[in-house]
């Protein structure tokens, strides 16, 4: 479970992850994520939000998902810079998908996303 200061909540936060100036995206065939620098202060720990849609499919196989995300984000968060506010986009695909499969997935665009802001 992510811990309830890395998450994000607010729609504004969302739209600013995805859309805000300076936000990069990296995607795969699973998930994409979208990645902002809000504050590069070290008090400001990373914050996480995660969108599944219909799409992915009926509520059983969303929720597993979410909660796979989840799961994964929350041991990631030691990897991700302090000030970045993430939101993570499950594709239909990610329904079928095996938690390795997620977990290597995200490695792979969290990577990608944070790689691309920092420069």
């Amino acid at each position: 479970m992510l811990p309830a200061r890395h998450r994000l909540r607010e729609s504004a936060d969302f739209a600013s992850a995805v859309r805000g100036p300076g936000s990069s995206r990296a995607g795969g065939r699973l998930i994409v994520v979208h990645a902002n620098r809000t504050d590069a202060r070290a008090d400001l720990p990373p914050r996480v939000g995660l969108v599944v849609s219909k799409a992915v499919g009926n509520a059983v196989v969303r929720n597993r998902t979410k909660r796979r995300l989840r799961a994964i984000a929350a041991a990631r968060l030691s990897g991700i810079p302090a000030g970045y506010d993430l939101v993570v986009r499950a594709n239909p695909a990610a329904a079928d998908a095996t938690f390795a499969e997620l977990d290597d997935a995200m490695a792979r665009q969290l990577e990608k996303a944070t790689r691309v802001r920092s420069r």
